[in-house]
C-alpha cells in the first residue's frame, strides 16, 4: 500500500510541478513568440500613385487613375498626362499594373508615350507616390494589333509585382481615325 500511495503522490507531485513552471512560462513564451515568431507588419499604404517618369525617353508626367467605359474598354487619360488602371494592382503591389497614355494628338502634338516603343531593355520607369518611389526596369516590349492585345501577357497570373506601359503604335487609320495596334512595355521591380 505505501508503494502504490508513494506512486500516486509522487505522481500528483510532479503533475503540480509541471502545471506550476508552465503558468510561470506561460507569459514569457508568449512575450517571446509575440516578438519573434509572428509576421512583420504590412508596409504602411503609399497611397495613390501621382507622377511617372522614364528618363530614356524623357517621360515626365502626372499620373491619374482610370477605370472601363461603358463598352468595357479601358479609358484613357487627358493628354498630357498618363494614367493607372485603378481596377488593377497599384504600381509595386504584387501582381501586374497598367499604365497607358497617348502616343500623340491630332491637334497637340505628341504626347506623353510618344517614344515608349524606344525602351530598352534595363531603362528605368519611377512610380511616384506621395512619400515613397517604386521602381522598374523595363524587360522587354511587343507591338500587337488593337483586336489581338495579349490579354495574357498583359495581365497573365503572377504575385510578382510588375508593370505593364501601353500606347497606340503601327499604322494610322485615316478612315477610323486611330492607330491599328497597341505597344507593351513590360517591367518588373527593382528591389
Amino acid at each position: 500500500m505505501k508503494l502504490v500511495l508513494g506512486l500516486v503522490g509522487a505522481a500528483a507531485f510532479a503533475f503540480a510541478a509541471t502545471f506550476l513552471i508552465a503558468t510561470e512560462l506561460k507569459p514569457l513564451l508568449a512575450t517571446h513568440m509575440s516578438t519573434s515568431d509572428t509576421a512583420a507588419p504590412p508596409p504602411p499604404d503609399p497611397g495613390m500613385p501621382v507622377r511617372v517618369t522614364i528618363p530614356a525617353i524623357g517621360v515626365d508626367a502626372p499620373l491619374v487613375p482610370v477605370g472601363l467605359k461603358q463598352d468595357g474598354s479601358m479609358q484613357t487619360p487627358k493628354f498630357g498626362h498618363a494614367a493607372w488602371y485603378k481596377p488593377g494592382p497599384r504600381p509595386g503591389e504584387p501582381g501586374p499594373a497598367v499604365l497607358v497614355a497617348h502616343v500623340d494628338s491630332k491637334v497637340d502634338g505628341p504626347d506623353v508615350f510618344q517614344r515608349l516603343r524606344d525602351l530598352a531593355p534595363g531603362d528605368k520607369v519611377t512610380v511616384y507616390y506621395p512619400a515613397t518611389t517604386k521602381t522598374f526596369a523595363v524587360t522587354g516590349a511587343e507591338q500587337a494589333p488593337k483586336n489581338a492585345l495579349p490579354v495574357d501577357r498583359i495581365w497573365g497570373s503572377t504575385t510578382d509585382p510588375v508593370l505593364r506601359l501601353i500606347t497606340c503604335g503601327g499604322e494610322f487609320d485615316h478612315d477610323a481615325g486611330s492607330y491599328l495596334d497597341n505597344v507593351i512595355v513590360y517591367a518588373d521591380r527593382l528591389v
